[in-house]
């Protein structure tokens, strides 16, 4: 009987790419364990263990067999008339086939039916495959799927082999307990042994006695913190500790810890400073240039402003760290004197004196350079200020920041938007687009909320990230992303699978996000034509621009929403009214959980949707309502209890009351169910038959005003 022990697996490689390591890591771990679970080697409850370093992938798993159990097989081999003959002995081609599949001549068949016919079964018992074969099978399914984000090939020691991995690979363990398993991969024969820290490791050449001694070995005798997240913890923690003693916090970014984690193999993080006067820049500048180029932790005060001091983390703990301290400092100095050198430049000329130059930025092949985007942009804001100007809902402005006031601030910094793009600060970070310009802007005295509306006209940036502060910087980030929008989609680059290189599923998001959160009173249709409106004839070459990009911005809003909380059923009943103004959506969801909630809630769904079914077959023309018509008892109760129930539900309605709407309507249970228990809607008589579905069509207006309710029957 095989026993369980457990299983390390490791590959000693040259440095590994820091961006990907922690990708890596858990692929490779979850690839091997998921194939030797395939085979059947893998007891129930076991726990994987990645591992993940500079310079190694790692796996321990727990309860792995020595064997694979057997397993029972039925193979099919072929009909009973072709298999045997007349006299019930196998024929040729059964024999044949016998043979092919590895059974013997004398092998006891089954007879049973397969489909109409008889055939024959053999049943077997397959044995389990050994860990040497299936951990072998795990490895080079492995090799095919990790995801490597560019290959590298190099030679083997024998002068003559390559091979392809993402980095050369010195070693390779594979032990079961404390027994190896005679597995190879990219030229290396399995073994025990693996490397230490380069400089701090007590042993540089480990040996590995047991698969459960790996991670201690590693970090007692190798100076190495093998686990990624065990690594990432006390990076953490070492960061908080050394802020907390200066009073001060570390800058919050998980891609920056991570990226950092697989740059270390034993984190020591070490505190630096700067002189005080590189603080007169824009601190997302100098925090920038401290990320991005030395991967550095910036220190903030409690407002969150930009200290002088700083962190770094050292590979090496030696015992006086003065030399590294000090080789930071000096190493970061000339970045923060470039970034103070771009912004005492930058500041020499005026954002508006740069704007002629954006002819001669290339936006797109097809849609012309940044300054005729500029103008586009600019045309869009005007159009957005004048539809909330003329909104059937007010759209309330500051009392000192009235329509005109507002269009003059957005005209103004539509203009200037995109002048930052040529400043140097910007090219050498383009990352501080918006940003710098908002700084500039202020620097010449420009009306704070055009400087603002500057800095955030690209926001929201990402999922997360704060919408424009003011009217202006909202009425310019939406005018900016719809013009991304209709162009992209207007020269066809529409987005297809998870390839999006404009990045325009985000931009969709940033006007969903917008309208909603900003409660605009707002009509997509209206803004997507006035989108297409600020391009050139002919500019836009694919014919069905507006309805692809509605129907793109309404999937994207379904998606949105479901990631919010809300169910299937919810939001499809609103989003299949494909309401025009975005606003008030979070109203109407929370009006169709309230009604959802009613004990009439599921009659009444079920009625609409019966409602729906009769009227979509009927072929009469349809009628006004006769009350002289309503015949029977039960009709004229709904007429009444329809009249009464409207009344009540539509002025709630016009004022946004959507919740008091719908339970206002829930009154109609009652007279619904009567109707169709008692009414037959199809009479012989044609203008009674008319009537009946005048009064099925009135009820299914006045409930279908909020959301489509028949989408919450089950």
């Amino acid at each position: 009987m095989s026993t369980h022990q457990n299983l390390l697996v490791e590959l000693f490689v040259e440095e590994l790419p820091p961006k990907a390591l922690k990708k890596l890591g858990e692929s490779f771990a979850q690839l091997i364990e998921a194939a030797l679970r395939a085979q059947g080697l893998v007891g129930e409850g076991a726990v994987a263990t990645s591992f993940a370093s500079p310079r190694r992938l790692g796996l321990h798993l727990t309860q792995v067999l020595e064997q694979a159990p057997e397993k029972a097989q039925r193979v099919k081999l072929m009909p009973v008339a072709v298999g045997l003959g007349a006299d019930g002995q196998p024929s040729p081609a059964l024999l044949k086939k016998l043979a092919a599949s590895g059974l013997a001549a004398d092998t006891p068949l089954e007879r049973a039916l397969d489909g109409k016919a008889e055939a024959l079964f053999a049943n077997t018992v397959q044995p389990g495959a050994s860990l040497a074969q299936g951990l072998q099978q795990a490895l080079d399914e492995m090799l095919k799927a990790l995801p490597i984000p560019k290959v590298m090939s190099y030679q083997l020691a024998d002068g003559w082999s390559n091979v392809h991995f993402v980095r050369p690979v010195h070693s390779l363990i594979a032990l079961h307990g404390d027994t190896v398993v005679p597995v190879s991969l990219l030229g290396l024969q399995s073994g025990r042994h693996t490397q230490g820290h380069r400089f701090e490791a007590a042993e540089l050449r480990l040996e590995i006695e047991h698969a459960d001694h790996y991670a201690e070995a590693l970090k007692t005798r190798g100076a190495v913190i093998a686990s990624f997240a065990e690594r990432r913890a006390e990076l953490q923690r070492q960061l908080q500790a050394a802020g907390a003693k200066l009073g001060l916090k570390p800058i919050d970014d998980e891609a920056l810890l991570d990226e950092v984690t697989a740059l270390v193999e034993r984190p020591n993080v070490l505190h630096c400073q700067f002189e005080k006067d590189f603080l007169e820049v824009p601190q997302e500048c100098l925090i920038l240039t401290m990320k991005a180029n030395q991967k550095y932790f910036p220190l903030l005060d409690a407002a969150g402003k930009l200290t002088e001091h700083f962190l770094v983390v050292s590979n090496i703990a030696p015992a006086d760290a003065s030399a590294v301290i000090q080789g930071n400092e000096r190493v970061v100095r000339p970045r923060l004197a470039d970034a103070k050198f771009f912004y005492d430049q930058d500041r020499k000329k005026k954002l508006a004196d740069r704007v002629p130059g954006l002819a001669k930025v290339v936006y797109h092949g097809k849609l012309g350079s940044q300054g005729e985007r500029a103008e586009r942009v600019r045309a869009i804001a005007h159009a957005i200020v004048n539809q909330l100007r003329s909104a059937t809902v007010p759209y309330t402005v500051d009392a000192k920041d009235q329509f005109d006031v507002l269009d003059s601030k957005v005209q103004q910094a539509a203009v200037l938007a995109k002048a930052d793009l040529l400043t140097d600060m910007v090219g050498e970070f383009p990352e501080l687009q918006g940003i710098m310009g908002g700084y500039y802007a202020r620097h010449e005295g420009l009306r704070d909320g055009v400087a603002i509306a500057i800095e955030d006209h690209y926001k929201p940036r990402f999922a997360g990230d704060a919408l424009p502060r003011n009217h202006t910087g909202t009425v310019l980030a939406l005018a900016d992303k719809l013009e991304t929008l209709v162009g992209l989609f207007g020269v066809g680059q529409l987005p297809s699978g998870d390839k999006d290189p404009f990045a325009l599923r985000r931009h969709a998001l940033g006007v969903i996000r917008i309208l909603m959160e900003k409660n605009l009173p707002l009509s997509l249709p209206a803004l997507v034509q006035a989108g297409v409106a600020a391009f050139p004839e002919g500019m836009l070459t694919h014919a069905t621009v507006q309805e692809d990009l509605l129907h793109f911005a309404y999937e994207r809003l379904t998606g949105a929403l479901r990631e919010q909380g809300y169910s299937a059923q919810e939001v499809d009943a609103v989003i299949a009214l494909r309401p025009a103004q975005w606003g008030d959506i979070p109203k109407r969801l929370a009006a169709v959980r309230a009604f959802a909630a009613l004990p009439e809630a599921p009659a009444l769904a079920a009625a609409n949707k019966r409602v729906g079914n009769i009227l979509k077959k009927s072929e009469e023309a349809p009628v006004a309502l006769n009350g002289a018509l309503l015949q029977e008892a039960a009709e004229q109760q709904l007429a009444a209890a329809l009249q009464a129930a409207t009344a009540q539900a539509d002025p709630l309605f016009e004022q946004g009351d959507y919740t008091g709407s719908l339970r206002a309507l829930a009154a109609l249970k009652a007279p619904v169910d009567a109707f169709f228990d008692g009414v037959m809607v199809n009479a012989e008589d044609a203008a009674v038959r008319a009537n009946r579905l005048a009064l099925l069509r009135g009820l299914q207006q006045a409930m279908n005003r909020v959301a489509e309710l028949a989408r919450l029957a089950q």
